[in-house]
């Protein structure tokens, strides 16, 4: 099965834009799995998002141009930006600010909320620090269920990103193991699939039980996201959970 999401699936006015990428398939729930919602950010100028809790929710901070401060209710004060990705388990309750620093360059990335794989887990911040900005013609691994990343989810869910340079090809990653559900997302430029399907910026793929050949029609920046659909989540997440 292979489904495209149109990027005017996205909801927000604001320089938030939102997607549940649940609603391409039913309104039964608005995430594929344990992937529960991802927003794409872009802020022009400097802005102060104040403290505010998150309840069961494990957050990736991906941002690809820009600069924000981070600050949180364990005291941890650290910059997120291109270099430097960050990662929040929030279990049970927790709090951050986000400091955004978009004047002289705009910041936008994606904020990804992952379903955490039980409730209630201790809260944890981890930052991870790219050798490189870009991975390119080459999936990278970001996050795993396992302590191969420093992203570690508590659910069945992989991350991984890649820049693929313009008329050059790609597939899937292998995993080790079948049945998985997968979610391409183009951050920026434009791709083929199966010399039939075009995908701009901020559209998606969902793809199950499919083998599929990716072209950059354009240096490409794009991030996949992997799902266990049958694994154990827990979908009441603040936002993360099923908001249907």
């Amino acid at each position: 099965m292979i489904q495209k999401i149109d990027n005017t699936m996205f909801a927000g006015h604001g320089p938030i834009k939102v997607l549940y990428p649940g609603l391409a398939l039913s309104k039964a729930d608005t995430g594929i799995g344990s992937i529960g919602r991802i927003d794409h950010p872009e802020f022009h100028g400097n802005t102060i998002i104040r403290m505010h809790p998150h309840v069961n929710d494990e957050i990736v901070s991906y941002f690809r141009t820009g600069l924000s401060e981070h600050r949180d209710s364990e005291g941890i004060i650290e910059n997120v930006d291109k270099n430097k990705l960050m990662f929040m388990k929030a279990g049970r309750s927790f709090y951050h600010e986000e400091k955004i620093f978009g004047t002289d360059e705009p910041l936008e990335g994606l904020q990804i909320f992952i379903r955490p794989g039980i409730k209630d887990l201790e809260p944890k911040v981890v930052f991870m620090d790219l050798k490189n900005i870009h991975s390119e013609n080459q999936w990278r691994l970001l996050g795993s269920p396992t302590t191969e990343t420093e992203f570690q989810f508590s659910s069945q869910t992989w991350l991984y990103d890649m820049k693929l340079l313009e008329n050059q090809h790609a597939a899937l990653p292998d995993l080790p193991k079948e049945g998985l559900t997968y979610l391409l997302y183009v951050f920026k430029g434009k791709a083929t699939i199966n010399n039939e399907i075009e995908l701009n910026k901020k559209d998606s793929l969902i793809i199950k039980e499919e083998i599929i050949s990716i072209t950059a029609q354009e240096n490409t920046e794009l991030v996949l996201f992997v799902t266990d659909e049958k694994a154990e989540i827990f979908k009441k997440g603040m936002y993360s959970g099923n908001q249907a």
